[in-house]
């Protein structure tokens, strides 16, 4: 069911609080963030409320946060969301919801991180810490973290798109290094946990370093590269190679391959989404065009290094 901005109001947050949390219901409220899948309203100091309102696949996320975030979050060094109650449908509203914990800070497309040292220390240790192996019956990626070559449809119509809105200037250095991804051998490790969704409007910042981050909603388990093509599009200038650096165990050339692979997908995506709001789709925003367009040029400079 999509649910329309208008649709969730204070009055019906704080009915669904009397009848399924009670102990929260008198909490102050407020708007706080319209997202991709959920809109987020603060309660109280400490906690959110996440309710979807836009995806039909937004109810399966959150009840995978419910069931898998709350294990692995003592362990990560950054703060994020951590579910604390799952409110189920009812006749006024027929999703599923979630209370979480609060993160403050800002979201890193509006505020990036302008510290490169200690992004960069800050991000590889929260991914080395996060990407420890997954237990059987882990959530799989759906759509994100398979083979990268059979994602070449998918880039080819986003490289097409991308050059004829003209929002890229060199379309035959992008593909070399797509090209050079999917050629990588593959992850024959474990398959390690990922959040699966690293793009700068679900990093927070705070004094221009990450603070935390948000949105677990396509944790899966995978390849870590995956995940490390987060490095291009979330950090400054000249900080990549010190992620590389201080990420553990020390990424191999064949998952750094890979991983700019995954970063050419995700910046491509993020300059559609910035230009066009994907046809009206929640969640597009113009401050995702900056980053996808500094990530593009780091890729493009780094191909040969």
């Amino acid at each position: 069911m999509t649910i329309t901005e208008s649709d969730i109001t204070e009055d019906l947050i704080r009915d669904l609080l009397r009848e399924q949390c009670p102990d929260l219901a008198g909490l102050p409220l407020r708007l706080g963030a319209l997202g991709w899948d959920n809109q987020v309203w603060r309660l109280g100091p400490d906690l959110a409320v996440r309710l979807p309102w836009a995806t039909r696949s937004a109810d399966a996320l959150l009840r995978k946060e419910h069931t898998w975030v709350p294990p692995l979050a003592p362990h990560l060094p950054l703060p994020v969301p951590v579910p604390q109650r799952l409110g189920e449908p009812c006749e006024r509203f027929p999703r599923p919801w979630l209370v979480t914990t609060w993160v403050p800070g800002e979201p890193a497309d509006r505020a990036p991180a302008t510290r490169p040292a200690d992004a960069a220390d800050t991000l590889a240790a929260f991914l080395t810490a996060l990407h420890r192996p997954a237990p059987d019956g882990a959530p799989t990626g759906r759509d994100r973290g398979g083979l990268l070559a059979d994602n070449a449809e998918a880039f080819t119509r986003a490289l097409a798109s991308a050059t004829d809105l003209g929002l890229i200037h060199d379309p035959a250095a992008i593909r070399a290094v797509w090209e050079d991804a999917a050629a990588a051998p593959h992850w024959a490790g474990p398959r390690l946990w990922l959040h699966g969704d690293l793009h700068p409007a679900n990093i927070l910042t705070t004094n221009g370093t990450f603070s935390g981050v948000i949105d677990f909603g396509d944790l899966f388990a995978g390849d870590p590269a995956f995940d490390l093509a987060a490095a291009w599009i979330l950090l400054p200038d000249g900080a990549v190679d010190r992620f590389h650096e201080a990420y553990r165990p020390s990424p191999d050339s064949a998952t750094l391959r890979r991983a700019r692979g995954w970063a050419v997908l995700r910046a491509l995506s993020c300059l559609r989404i910035a230009d066009a709001g994907v046809h009206g789709r929640p969640g597009g925003k113009p401050s995702w065009g900056p980053p996808a367009r500094a990530s593009l040029h780091r890729l493009t400079a780094s191909a040969d290094q």
